[in-house]
């Protein structure tokens, strides 16, 4: 506790340093620090968002991965901070590592029975670990992912401060009490150590390989897990070449149209299919193997949508290919974790007005950065908070996008929705999906006679037994009844169209009986009689 404490006051003591060599006093003396730990050098050229960028850029990879996270909410920052922070470069110098010391402590191995060579200078390094090349005694090549010393307990301490910043400018400032920082930096934090984690990363590989197993069109790298653990990843080194190298894919007779296509259409998958995908899949994260299969690399950082949002999501993608403005500002309010819109009408127009613009233009013109981005200032301007996710999507798309068009300049991002929108609504229509949507609709409506109050079945008990009595007036008695009976015979009903959709179902996946056409013509039948049912409760219920 005490060792955490001094560290707290070394990182507080280069903060202080830092924010005054760049003209934030005023910050400083609200902080209440006294004016010798100040830094007597002062940079004041600048505005206030680019002595900002500078300020996070020298306090290190924990204060530039927040200004990098931060550079795609523009729901949360002015347009001129946004515009810096899109600035900021990871500025990191290489560490001193003993690889073969650290694998013998970490694996308890001699490592020269594992391993036949391992390279010491680092293929590439990060904020969080740097990377090793070795081969292994059975011949694989391999990389070696290994943490960088101390890391954890460094973000950790840099966590700590950017909270104690964050409940500072919040108490001070009224515009950032009500941007709900607290809650994005919580999302940062959570992201931030999933990243340090390498098992963590070793999970979303293993992960990324079981959705795609099937794929002939990717490929997951293989992980050793004898070699791995929380602080070291060992994984297959993939010989690939850049997806952007138009050069090095053609001089292996890979079309580079096809693998912008079919990398648009892996990250489209990830996300409408599992829910699960590559968060940062810029150039140097996607290789393409010698056999044109494109590969995805650096699992540290992934999104992950949950399946009731991810329902949603496919309403909304439906809803921006048909063009219908209505449903999508429905699936927009439905997916938000908060809003507060001024003005529906509004929202509803500048909803509208995205639309005609990409419908009314051509296609492969249209940067899509201008699509998001009118779609940002829409939920801005309609005081819409969106899920985390929904920012790691639009940024991911931006990136998949921009690594298409390098090498393909006509590559159509909405045309590779169509496959998903036929598939979405032939899911959607389909008797599994119809047998689920039938069964949430009867335990809904038995949930809602069961909550029927206590008072209410207490006198139904009691009408049914003989010993209700009347001690007072009671009005409207025979419309209570009414209700009672009515309640009764919805829930009867509902029983036999429960039951009738789950006949349904069994029959029409049947390939015996007499048939109309392709279909089972007791499918047929039953259908119709549960259409007749829904009628007849909605009325029922519309009556009541």
């Amino acid at each position: 506790m005490f060792d955490k404490q001094q560290r707290k006051l070394k990182r507080s003591a280069r903060l202080i340093s830092v924010l005054s060599k760049y003209g934030f006093r005023d910050l400083i003396s609200r902080m209440g620090k006294k004016p010798e730990i100040i830094s007597d050098e002062i940079i004041s050229k600048g505005t206030v968002y680019e002595r900002i960028r500078l300020v996070l850029e020298e306090l290190g990879p924990t204060f530039v991965k927040l200004g990098q996270t931060f550079s795609n909410r523009e729901d949360l920052l002015p347009p001129d901070l946004i515009h810096e922070l899109q600035k900021l470069q990871d500025r990191v110098e290489v560490v001193d590592m003993d690889v073969e010391e650290i694998l013998e402590n970490e694996f308890n191995i001699s490592v020269k029975e594992h391993f036949a060579e391992i390279i010491s200078k680092p293929l590439a390094t990060a904020s969080i670990a740097q990377v090793y090349k070795a081969t292994l005694i059975s011949g694989e090549d391999v990389i070696l992912k290994i943490k960088k010393p101390d890391v954890l307990s460094i973000i950790e301490d840099d966590l700590l401060l950017i909270k104690d910043l964050v409940k500072l400018i919040s108490a001070y400032s009224e515009i950032a009490s009500k941007l709900n920082l607290k809650q994005a930096i919580a999302t940062f934090e959570k992201s931030l150590l999933e990243e340090v984690s390498l098992v963590n990363e070793r999970n979303n590989i293993k992960q990324f390989s079981l959705n795609f197993k099937n794929n002939k069109e990717t490929y997951v790298p293989v992980v050793y897990d004898e070699f791995s653990n929380n602080n070291v990843l060992c994984m297959e080194f993939i010989d690939g070449i850049k997806v952007t190298d138009r050069t090095g894919l053609l001089k292996y007779n890979i079309d580079p149209i096809k693998i912008s296509e079919i990398g648009l259409r892996l990250f489209v998958s990830q996300i409408l299919d599992y829910g699960f995908f590559h968060a940062d899949p810029h150039a140097g994260n996607i290789l393409v193997k010698k056999d044109g299969k494109v590969v995805f690399i650096d699992f540290g950082a992934v999104g992950k949508i949950q399946p009731n949002d991810k329902e949603i999501l496919e309403s909304l993608i439906v809803a921006f290919v048909a063009k219908n403005s209505n449903k999508i500002v429905r699936s927009l309010k439905k997916m938000a974790v908060s809003y507060e819109i001024p003005d529906e009408r509004k929202f509803e127009n500048d909803v509208e007005e995205v639309l005609n613009f990409v419908h009314s233009s051509s296609l492969k013109d249209i940067d899509p950065h201008i699509i998001i981005n009118k779609m940002k200032d829409v939920l801005k301007d309609n005081q819409l908070y969106m899920p985390d996710y929904f920012y790691l999507l639009f940024k991911g798309i931006g990136l998949i996008e921009g690594v298409g068009r390098t090498i393909n300049p006509d590559l159509d991002i909405v045309k590779s929705l169509h496959p998903y929108t036929k598939k979405i609504l032939t899911r959607k229509i389909s008797p599994k999906k119809l047998l689920k949507n039938g069964m949430d609709k009867i335990i809904n409506f038995t949930d809602n006679v069961d909550e029927i109050p206590k008072e209410l079945r207490s006198v139904l008990q009691k009408l049914d037994d003989n010993k209700f009595t009347i001690s007072s007036e009671i009005k409207n008695i025979e419309k209570t009844n009414q209700l009672i009976r009515s309640s009764i015979v919805n829930l009867i009903l509902a029983m036999v169209l429960g039951a009738n959709i789950v006949a349904t179902a069994i029959v029409f996946v049947s390939e015996s009986g007499p048939r109309i056409g392709e279909m089972s013509l007791v499918a047929v039948l039953g259908s119709v009689f549960s259409v007749v049912l829904v009628v007849i409760l909605l009325l029922r219920i519309t009556r009541r």
